[in-house]
């Protein structure tokens, strides 16, 4: 059960990460845009970062994609092997 429970955290785990970069543009505003560009800082920085926002986002996307895989190789059965081949064989 205990192993279950880890392999279901690490693949969450792993699709909150890869959504973390897609969401971290979202609603981002840079000190160019805001004409508010600190000495020594590029003017793509973000004028503010807000943490809470883009962590909360990232979960409950993250959980949704990861709902959607759970469902569709626990329920109908997908799964890598049911993607078409592209490559050459070298089996």
């Amino acid at each position: 059960m205990l192993q279950i429970f880890l392999q279901g955290f690490a693949v969450y785990f792993i699709v909150w990460w890869i959504t973390l970069f897609a969401v971290l543009p979202i609603g981002l505003r840079t000190q160019a845009e805001d004409n508010d560009v600190v000495l020594g800082t590029v003017p793509s920085a973000p004028t503010r970062f807000r943490a809470l926002f883009t962590f909360s986002l990232t979960t409950v996307v993250s959980a949704l994609v990861y709902g959607a895989w759970y469902i569709s190789s626990t329920y109908f059965g997908w799964g890598f092997d049911a993607l078409p081949q592209i490559g050459p064989s070298f089996r």
